[in-house]
């Protein structure tokens, strides 16, 4: 098994080598998390990297390089769509936890997984049980959040038509992507443009381990038309 004490120690010197400060309490939380993803992924596939060095340097620091860009604070409203194992929204509710966080899944057994997370980690988030099609066009949730974040594989166009109908005029959707997301840009133009948004910064950033990063930060200028997001399906099959 992993020693966790001294996991929670690498980590906390890791993170400040990488310009975050955190507390002694939020490094235990990390190495906490950490630990949960070890015995959880023993009875359920949650995340293929799996060795701890990996991460805490795939999974948490690469979740945190958001918050070079984008400062959080207050009580601002984040949604995480596809959240999976809780990245990126579990290490920026333990760096800021101040905001309001919604983590957002297909599947009820991950969000099992982050109920039980965010309760021994001693953090509040809501979890929704919702494809983002479907969750996008609740009243309750469409144009509510200060920030949608996703780090899916899926294409710029299609990750933009399940999160920019989340954020409110004003708001962002943080896009976190790979070295390759400039290439994608041009193909979202016009996703970008017909569901309200605009292009706001694009920030190359690297892992410890020399990965290299891209995040694209998009601002909601306007409403999003009410026909948007269509069934997931027509995303699929026609992208924006």
């Amino acid at each position: 098994m992993t020693d966790f004490t001294e996991f929670a120690e690498k980590f906390g010197a890791l993170a400040a080598r990488e310009g975050f400060s955190l507390t002694p309490g939020q490094t235990q939380q990390f190495a906490r998390y950490a630990e949960l993803l070890e015995e959880w992924n023993q009875k359920m596939n949650l995340t293929a990297i799996r060795a701890p060095e990996e991460v805490a340097v795939k999974h948490f620091i690469d979740s945190l390089l958001l918050l070079r860009a984008l400062p959080l604070g207050g009580a601002q409203r984040v949604i995480d769509v596809g959240t999976g194992a809780g990245f990126p929204g579990v290490p920026l509710l333990i760096a800021r936890p101040g905001i309001a966080l919604t983590l957002l899944d297909s599947l009820q057994k991950r969000l099992r997984f982050l109920e039980e997370a965010c309760a021994q980690l001693g953090l509040h988030a809501e979890t929704v049980h919702a494809r983002a099609e479907e969750a996008g066009r609740n009243p309750a949730l469409r144009g509510q959040f200060d920030l949608a974040t996703a780090r899916a594989v899926a294409p710029l166009p299609v990750l933009c038509e399940y999160c920019l109908p989340f954020v409110k005029q004003g708001g962002f959707f943080a896009a976190l992507k790979g070295p390759g997301a400039r290439e994608e840009l041009e193909a979202a133009n016009r996703a970008v443009r017909l569901l309200g948004a605009r292009l706001a910064e694009v920030r190359e950033d690297s892992l410890p381990d020399g990965s290299g990063r891209t995040l694209l930060f998009f601002e909601k200028c306007g409403p999003t038309p009410a026909k948007y997001p269509r069934h997931g399906a027509k995303i699929a099959k026609d992208p924006l």
